[in-house]
């Protein structure tokens, strides 16, 4: 008689990471139960929004809860703060009393002391709270992947509709890069309580840093194209997109985004990731 899978909820199924986690954990022995603001009929998936109370019976039975929700379309900090900090607290609380046994926060390499985009506050912010919960902390690098999706993905799209790339700030701004399947190993592991001790966040990315400039050549000679690079003031497009949120006219990049771009941090430590003997591939699309 076989033994009953454990069973993880992930939070934010719906947007990239978490839905490429929904696919990555079942092959790794897990049975997902998602927590999304629109669960479907007859599925396992328990309602779940971002910034309101959680009912812990709807995290009960659970071994792992992976969070990976955050909600971009606060722009303002009291409401980032209140949706996605305060949000999360009441999630890790309900988790406790539920008893989930293993918890990990999906934070941000842009989370760092000094950080100056309000993303990266917040998820500094929220990571002493999950911390304090007895969660692991992870801070992926730029995720990518096939299909790509995300950030990633944008930058797939950019280089195969256009010849003429713009490129923020020059394209120095350094990146350091992690496969989607090596994060879900890594998720995995956690999960399932694998010699990981709460505390000190950890980076999970390859060690290798690229530029901007080399992510879009890259891509574009994975495409077989030779794009040539308009190099655009920063602070100029952060401006005009600034005053387009203003406005309420709908942006596909936020002005925040751009603050985390130009100042990700410069020197994030993979001590923790070489600890756990945790391995990411180089970059190469």
């Amino acid at each position: 008689m076989s033994l009953a899978k454990p069973t993880c909820v992930i939070t934010g199924a719906g947007g990239y990471l978490g839905g490429r986690l929904k696919l990555a954990l079942p092959e790794r022995g897990w049975r997902v139960r998602e927590a999304t603001r629109d669960p479907r009929p007859g599925s396992s998936a328990v309602r779940f929004h971002l910034g309101q109370s959680v009912a812990p019976a709807d995290l009960a039975g659970a071994k792992a809860l992976v969070h990976c929700a955050y909600d971009f379309k606060a722009l303002k900090w009291e409401h980032i703060r209140a949706i996605n900090v305060s949000g999360s607290e009441k999630l890790f609380q309900a988790a406790r009393e539920a008893q989930v046994r293993h918890l990990i926060y999906i934070s941000s390499i842009s989370a760092y002391e000094g950080c100056r985009s309000l993303y990266g506050k917040a998820k500094l912010e929220t990571e002493a709270i999950a911390a304090r919960a007895g969660a692991v902390l992870l801070r992926p690098g730029l995720i990518w992947g096939d299909p790509p999706g995300a950030m990633f993905g944008r930058l797939v799209q950019q280089v195969t509709r256009a010849r003429l790339l713009p490129l923020v700030g020059g394209g120095a701004q350094v990146q350091y890069l992690v496969h989607e399947l090596d994060l879900a190993t890594c998720i995995s592991r956690c999960a399932g309580g694998e010699s990981v001790s709460a505390g000190a966040p950890i980076t999970v990315a390859h060690e290798k840093p690229w530029t901007f400039r080399q992510i879009l050549e890259e891509i574009a000679r994975a495409q077989g194209k030779h794009p040539r690079f308009l190099p655009v003031p920063w602070r100029l497009l952060w401006a005009v997109i600034k005053a387009a949120e203003v406005c309420g006219v709908p942006v596909s990049f936020r002005s925040d985004s751009l603050v985390s771009l130009m100042y990700q941090n410069p020197d994030p430590s993979f001590a923790e990731q070489r600890q756990q003997g945790w391995e990411c591939r180089p970059f190469r699309y």
